[in-house]
């Protein structure tokens, strides 16, 4: 590991397990301190052991739509490391599971302010609190459903695709101070996508020219590459991190 974050500070949304948490281990390995967001403190308190402690990990619980929990992860990364240099909006929700047509539009609604109105709210504070004057990196954590029609998940897919046009837009109107990216993972073996491959992850796999699914610290890599300086003529881009699933013409 490289140490090309030293002296930066990350805040980090659903951090307590899963892709979150190993995007937030990769960036304490290059050198960051991050500040990590879920609901749950326990789990949260478990991750900031994992991390290393409070000497490179702040947690604070509280649910990531709620922007009175945003002011206040936001005001407790600054006071507690001195700034917020890179934001990844990692938290999504996907409760339901159907065809749109028997789609409960409460869950839709739902989803949007998660998946989507959050990713926005977290940047526009971010940028007003600190990145607006000192500049900074952003990614935003989209899904291949977002490039690619997946029945049964498809209004999540439908917030994922709103993600990553958001991210171009922001891109254009936050540069040159802060660039704004998204990664696109297919399927990544973490709790919350388990029910679409337990018990025949072989059969997932098979499509992808890589003949694996993914884990968390695939995305954690690329995630950690568009917010470093290895990446500084990039912005607007959405990286796929999938195996070569999109190759196949699958989801």
């Amino acid at each position: 590991m490289t140490r090309r974050f030293e002296g930066k500070t990350a805040v980090v949304t659903g951090a307590s397990r899963g892709i979150g948490l190993a995007i937030a281990q990769r960036l304490v390995a290059d050198g960051a301190r991050v500040v990590i967001t879920a609901r749950r403190q326990e789990a949260l308190d478990a991750a900031v052991a994992e991390l290393g402690g409070p000497a490179v990990a702040l947690a604070v619980a509280g649910s990531t739509d709620d922007e009175a929990h945003q002011d206040e992860t936001i005001a407790r990364a600054i006071e507690t490391f001195g700034a917020v240099d890179l934001l990844v909006n990692n938290t999504g929700i996907n409760p339901v599971y159907g065809p749109l047509r028997d789609l409960d539009l409460a869950a839709a609604r739902k989803i949007l302010e998660v998946n989507v109105l959050a990713t926005l709210s977290w940047v526009k504070k971010v940028a007003a609190a600190w990145q607006g004057e000192h500049g900074g990196a952003i990614v935003n954590v989209a899904s291949v459903v977002g490039l690619r029609p997946s029945p049964g998940i498809a209004f999540y897919g439908v917030s994922k695709a709103a993600v990553i046009h958001l991210t171009e837009e922001l891109a254009v109107e936050l540069g040159p101070g802060i660039r704004v990216n998204a990664v696109a993972p297919g399927v990544v073996k973490t709790r919350f996508s388990s029910a679409l491959y337990e018990g025949r992850e072989e059969d997932v796999a098979a499509p992808y020219p890589l003949k694996r699914l993914g884990t968390p610290d695939d995305v954690g890599a690329t995630v950690a590459f568009l917010l470093s300086e290895d990446a500084a003529w990039m912005t607007g881009q959405t990286l796929t991190v999938d195996g070569g699933l999109l190759l196949t013409g699958g989801v």
